[in-house]
């Protein structure tokens, strides 16, 4: 049973989140929400659109479901910004049954988007907050007198999460309502540097969160800290990559954020070959700003001052490590990957984020390649003066004419994944410049075992 109402409903916020004023519908919502007159928007969904809108300054519209006592509204909401205050034209009103409701269309995509293409820098996370995906500007950022960020590591780990205003850490809060945040202040650990976070949750394909996704930014008013001694390792982009890589990021993330809002018709309905245009505008920006980041890498790892960390690792971990991380990705496809039990260990030399960088890398294009329902398999072994790390999968294997082929620079053996044949260039000349190396042992249809050695302790 549905109730439509199709009047427009009209209302303002404040800088500060007040609901200054409203047409009755909505002063009545708010209400009933729990709101007082005058006082902070009680309906989340609609804060929450406000806040992003004061933020970006940009004008938003999409549909939003709101609670409404033991029915949900279904609402079509225009935000748009005004000074320092926020419009909201609302239209819609259909009230249904909770029972019968649809989950609304998830709009978290472009306001990743949107976030990223104004950070300083960009990270993405697990659903335990270990860190997954740090741009080439953030390592640059984090790195100084502490000891730097590596994959896997908690943002908790790397940061101090200060409270809220109203509250605990927004981002904790976020957390357990599996909802965006914006306004995470943090202090680096080891230092006294402060960044802002903001991110939106990323969901599967059931509705549970699988992680984070959004955007660091520098305090303006914090003073530079100059680090006391420079860092031995010249193992980062040079300053011309940084450069390429801020001067193309921004511009692309823009390019991918409104073709989003193309397809997702949040201005109104657009023909079907636009929308499918919109698609492939966003998924071919995706692919840029990946070809980006191994860009920056290829020009890193080619330069001839190259230097890596030698320290004591635990091969076992970094394989636990790199296959945490890529689980979400192989659920998606129903694959299971098959891990180093807790109780081995092994240990080797190796730079620690270097060395998960290659596992990170190797354990992706079995997940990537594999067919869905299959078992990606990363087991340790010790070889001699070397241990070793193999990834086995069940795909169509490699044969053996083309072992030493897949790890030419920019080739790629089959064009069913997009991809720009840079990871296993890029990762083989890590391993050889840490002492050790990554070799194929696999012949065709028989699955591909790729091994990563590195000197053992």
């Amino acid at each position: 049973m549905q109730e439509q109402d199709s009047s427009s409903v009209q209302g303002r916020v404040d800088a500060d989140g007040r609901l200054v004023s409203a047409d009755p519908a909505l002063a009545d919502l708010h209400a009933r929400a729990g709101g007082e007159p005058g006082g902070p928007l009680a309906v989340p969904q609609l804060a929450q659109l406000a806040r992003l809108v004061r933020r970006l300054s940009i004008p938003v519209s999409r549909a939003v479901l709101a609670a409404d006592g033991e029915d949900d509204l279904d609402l079509w909401v225009r935000a748009k910004p005004d000074g320092a205050s926020v419009e909201l034209a609302i239209a819609g009103w259909t009230h249904r049954s909770a029972a019968f409701a649809p989950m609304p269309a998830p709009h978290h995509d472009r306001e990743a988007d949107f976030l990223r293409a104004e950070a300083d820098w960009t990270w993405e996370t697990d659903a335990a907050l270990r860190l997954s995906s740090l741009s080439a500007a953030g390592m640059a950022a984090l790195s100084g007198e502490a000891s730097g960020p590596v994959l896997g590591d908690a943002l908790t780990r790397l940061f101090v999460l200060e409270d809220g205003r109203e509250a605990g850490p927004p981002l904790l809060e976020a957390l357990a309502n599996q909802a965006g945040f914006e306004d995470q202040y943090v202090v680096l650990r080891g230092s006294t540097r402060r960044f802002r976070l903001a991110g939106v949750p990323i969901l599967g394909s059931g509705g549970a969160l699988t992680g984070f996704r959004g955007g660091g930014f520098a305090i303006a008013d914090e003073p530079t800290l100059t680090p006391a001694a420079p860092k031995p390792a010249n193992d980062g982009p040079s300053a011309f990559a940084q450069r390429l890589e801020t001067a193309l990021r921004g511009p692309i993330h823009r390019i991918v954020a409104t073709a989003e809002q193309i397809r997702e018709q949040e201005d109104g309905p657009v023909r079907a070959d636009y929308n499918g245009y919109a698609g492939d505008i966003a998924n071919a920006g995706r692919h840029l700003l990946g070809l980006i980041e191994d860009l920056v890498d290829l020009e890193a790892v080619e330069r001839a001052d190259l230097e890596v960390e030698q320290e004591t690792l635990d091969m076992a971990d970094l394989a636990r490590r790199a296959g945490g991380l890529l689980s979400v990705r192989a659920d998606d496809k129903d694959m299971r990957i098959e891990q180093p039990d807790i109780a081995e260990k092994l240990e080797a030399i190796g730079d620690f984020k270097r060395s998960l960088q290659v596992l990170v890398n190797l354990v992706g294009n079995a997940v990537r390649y594999g067919p869905e329902s299959s078992t990606v398999r990363v087991s340790i072994e010790a070889r001699g003066a070397h241990v070793a790390a193999i990834v086995a999968d069940q795909g169509r294997g490699i044969a053996p004419e083309n072992h030493e082929l897949v790890f030419a620079k920019f080739e790629r053996l089959g064009t069913r994944e997009p991809g720009s044949g840079l990871g296993l260039y890029i990762s083989r000349r890590l391993a050889r410049a840490m002492g050790g190396d990554i070799l194929i042992e696999s012949g065709a249809d028989k699955g591909a075992r790729f091994v990563f050695t590195l000197p053992a302790k």
